[in-house]
């Protein structure tokens, strides 16, 4: 007696009502861990435990086969199917295995039916070439105006020799004679007809006989280019340009990656930033702080008017609207912060002082000038006693 079958949605650990992305995605997760070629010490439950989330998610990613589930479970699924047996399997779920284990799990890596594995020229497997980095310094005045550089960049490009076949001129690649042109090498594992990647030609069914003199068969060369950059006004350390399609060229017709140009951007001696707002300290006398003045605040753009009220205090701040940084993206400017400072003279000649003890008597005996800041005070003498 075959023992019996496991409910579907046990198997791919999905609730009745789960969705078909939901079932779609936890088909994936089974068939990858089941693999046999993953499970080398346990095949023989692997490839059971493998053969009957295919056989799950055949049934419950079809509507029809999925209603007929629900009503009559497995007696009507084999009814439908004409007799007990293995569903046909639906490939398709395979193709997005290959994005997460490559050439591992390709449909026919599975089953051994041909795939429909992209190639470019002389017939061999296209890839994407990798991206590439380029380091840039300003300094704090060229990331707040935005400049434009012209850098250097080494890269690998195709072969203007071979037109990136890798084939010497004149020549073209033969039929690979380790797989007879078919690009995988079959073998038998338990009831499945496996195949795996050519070693010899990697999966492209050709071999080069006559490799290109000038790339030695690789396609590509390496090259130094000259290339214009970019920079928005208001960048700071750690943002990055992308330049679509300026990275390494691609192998065997396959498309360029990107060039990433990553900021980094010196400090500033006098300014601090934050985001696209500046800060800074500028320092007051005392006459200045509590008489009133209008002083003179640098900005990145020159020189600015501020005035500050009578009475101010050392650590109050303002603010410039408008006079900090733009933004790199394109929403404006930031703001100019000035944060008041003021400085008590370490040297007085005599009428300074003469002034300032006439100017001290003014006060009471709690050294409280007036009733400006007597709350203040109050507070204070609260506090210490």
């Amino acid at each position: 007696m075959s023992p019996a079958k496991r409910d579907y949605y046990d198997v791919l650990s999905v609730s009745r009502s789960a969705s078909g992305d939901e079932i779609k995605s936890a088909y994936r997760k089974a068939a990858l861990r089941w693999h046999p070629d993953r499970n080398p010490d346990n095949k023989h439950e692997a490839e059971e435990k493998f053969r009957e989330a295919s056989e799950a998610y055949t049934v419950l990613s079809d509507a029809q086969k999925r209603q007929i589930y629900d009503t009559y479970g497995h007696a009507g699924i084999s009814s439908a199917a004409g007799g007990p047996g293995f569903p046909n399997v639906d490939f398709s779920i395979f193709e997005g295995l290959q994005d997460i284990l490559g050439d591992f799990f390709q449909v026919d890596d599975v089953f051994g039916f041909g795939g429909g594995v992209r190639r470019g020229r002389g017939g061999r497997r296209a890839q994407r070439g990798a991206d590439l980095r380029y380091d840039v310094t300003l300094s704090f005045e060229e990331a707040a105006a935005g400049k434009k550089l012209r850098i250097r960049v080494p890269r690998a490009e195709q072969c203007d020799t071979c037109s990136g076949t890798g084939a010497k001129p004149g020549t073209s690649p033969v039929t690979c004679q380790s797989c007879g042109g078919r690009g995988q090498i079959s073998y038998q594992q338990g009831f499945f007809a496996m195949s795996r990647t050519c070693p010899q030609c990697q999966g492209s069914g050709r071999v080069l006989r006559d490799p290109c003199p000038a790339c030695r068969g690789a396609g590509r060369v390496d090259r130094e280019r000259s290339l214009d950059v970019e920079i928005p006004a208001g960048v700071e350390t750690g943002m990055r340009v992308r330049l679509p399609g300026e990275g390494e060229g691609g192998t065997h017709g396959g498309p360029r990656g990107d060039l990433y140009v990553l900021i980094e951007v010196r400090e500033h001696p006098f300014f601090e930033r934050k985001g696209s707002d500046l800060f800074c300290t500028i320092p007051v006398t005392i006459s200045q702080a509590a008489l009133g003045a209008e002083i003179l605040v640098p900005t990145m753009a020159g020189e600015e008017k501020l005035k500050i009220p009578e009475g101010t205090q050392s650590g109050q701040s303002f603010r410039l609207k408008g006079k900090g940084l733009p933004s790199p993206h394109g929403r404006g400017k930031g703001d100019l912060h000035v944060r008041v400072r003021v400085v008590i003279p370490s040297k007085l000649t005599r009428e300074q002082k003469r002034l300032l003890e006439e100017l001290a008597a003014t006060f009471d005996q709690d050294n409280r000038p007036a009733e400006r800041n007597s709350s203040f005070f109050e507070k204070v003498k609260d506090i210490f006693g």
